[in-house]
């Protein structure tokens, strides 16, 4: 993937300051002003992401995350903003969310943010057993105190949460 340079660099980091600031429609209006060559590099589409899910468009939040996830499959990030975007999206919902995550925890095996989603999403779909394994699979990468504090803050998780409660006063 090519480097970005200026002038690019400084709509990116004008878009990120806007973002920052809480005005996502500045944002994207600086996102347009990135040349075509660069509009498909991650940096980019990381940002068009969170500018969308801002705006809660999730539609084409979906569009720049499967964009990211097809220019760089080895970064989590995408796998985890598509399967983010999809829950919300027209058209989507959590088995799809679910759909899309899961072939990333086989590619990101050590990725906390995976296992945990999967176990918020199965915990939504009422699949409890499946939450549990997937949330002893995020406490195992991540650390079972700093998951138990996530998953406590998490109302994905609340049917587990008296659990969470009980385990993490032994």
């Amino acid at each position: 993937m090519q480097k970005i340079e200026p002038p690019d660099t400084h709509a990116l980091s004008a878009a990120l300051g806007w973002l920052e600031l809480g005005n996502a429609g500045e944002a994207l209006n600086e996102l347009d002003h990135i040349s075509i060559a660069n509009q498909p590099h991650p940096a980019v589409l990381e940002v068009r992401w969170a500018v969308f899910a801002e705006l809660k468009q999730w539609d084409h939040a979906l569009e720049a995350a499967n964009e990211l996830v097809r220019v760089a499959p080895r970064k989590a990030g995408g796998w985890l903003h598509r399967a983010y975007a999809l829950r919300r999206a027209p058209g989507g919902g959590l088995p799809q969310a679910w759909d899309a995550l899961l072939p990333a925890a086989e590619k990101f095996p050590k990725q906390l943010l995976v296992a945990f989603n999967l176990a918020c999403y199965a915990c939504q779909m009422q699949h409890l057993d499946e939450a549990r394994r997937w949330l002893n699979r995020a406490s195992e990468i991540g650390g079972e105190s700093k998951v138990m504090e996530m998953a406590l803050a998490d109302s994905d998780l609340e049917p587990l949460w008296a659990e969470i409660l009980a385990k993490s006063t032994k």
